[in-house]
């Protein structure tokens, strides 16, 4: 019940700010934000549930674009089957591979992944015959998807909608996912998979699932940019978009599914704001990691979080002292 009032929140919350924000570009923005809101989601639910660091998963974001763009280019399904197909067929390549790649401990994981990935980031822009080589591709939507005009959908306001509905769906589904006995399971094998194994826990399967989960938010989040801009170039698979929203959840926060959110949306909006900086935006945005990592390893959720427990510890312990004052009188 709660998670449901917080999802109706959370949309309120959406629409408030399409209402309010009048300019198209900070709108496009948001939009932007937001879709990597939800990149940073999977990244960070890799992160929660496994305890394991990507470096590849810009794969699932860019490979997810670049899949729609064939099929359609190809005309081998319309849009609407496309989408769940492209998803479908990510989650199961994902946990395909991640039945193999999660058995790897550590940095020798996060390495692995970036190799995968690298290795189609080449294998994109050398395939010109397909992918448009390093120039990218544009992506032929069709004039309406599920029924909705591209006159419609592709108003800033709506596209914002749109971004943002998904991220609090997404968040929502997880959310409900961990409070299943999958996600006790998976928590207990990150904190020790050693003892999970001893008590009778098969611990590459749900591993796997959890990677194979993660892909396929990133994938959805692929589809979203690709939808909002109409063209997909190898650099969105390049292991520097994985880093940078590595950092949106350490920023944010990995502990709970709001920290990725925050931290894409406060990136954002610090870059936006040092627009006339942006050569040293990046420089910035280090120096405030280093920060977070210092003084809040629990990211800026986190650092919420533990100040709001801080007060009311504060206010239980004056609450006792009076009873205890009252006793005495």
């Amino acid at each position: 019940m709660r998670s449901l009032l917080n999802t109706l929140i959370a949309l309120v919350a959406g629409w408030l700010i399409m209402t309010l924000t009048t300019s198209s570009a900070l709108l496009g923005t948001f939009t932007q934000a937001v879709i990597h809101a939800v990149f940073a989601l999977g990244v960070g639910f890799l992160l929660k549930q496994n305890g394991l660091v990507s470096f590849g998963h810009a794969l699932f974001f860019g490979g997810a674009a670049y899949a729609m763009g064939v099929v359609l280019g190809m005309g081998w399904l319309p849009a609407e089957w496309a989408i769940p197909v492209i998803l479908l067929g990510i989650g199961l390549a994902a946990f395909v591979v991640g039945l193999v790649i999660v058995r790897v401990p550590g940095i020798a994981f996060g390495m692995l992944t970036l190799a995968i990935g690298q290795m189609f980031y080449l294998l994109a822009t050398r395939t010109r015959g397909m992918t448009g080589g390093s120039d990218g591709m544009g992506v032929a939507w069709p004039r309406t998807l599920y029924g909705v005009p591209d006159s419609v959908l592709y108003k800033p306001e709506v596209m914002f909608m749109v971004a943002w509905v998904v991220m609090v769906v997404v968040a929502l589904l997880l959310q409900l996912l961990l409070k299943t006995r999958f996600g006790a399971v998976t928590e207990a094998i990150r904190d020790n998979e050693e003892r999970a194994r001893f008590i009778g826990m098969r611990t590459t399967a749900p591993k796997a699932l959890v990677y194979a989960i993660s892909a396929v938010v990133s994938a959805i989040a692929g589809l979203l940019s690709n939808l909002s801009s109409g063209f997909v170039s190898p650099e969105s698979l390049h292991w520097s978009v994985s880093a940078i929203t590595l950092l949106m959840v350490i920023v944010g926060g990995f502990q709970t599914l709001l920290g990725p959110i925050v931290g894409a949306i406060v990136y954002f909006m610090v870059r936006d704001i040092l627009g006339d900086y942006a050569t040293y935006s990046m420089a910035l945005f280090g120096a405030a990691l280093i920060a977070v990592i210092v003084y809040s390893p629990h990211g800026i959720t986190g650092a919420v979080a533990g100040y709001f427990k801080k007060k009311r510890k504060a206010k239980d312990a004056q609450t006792a002292q009076a009873q205890l004052k009252r006793k005495a009188a």
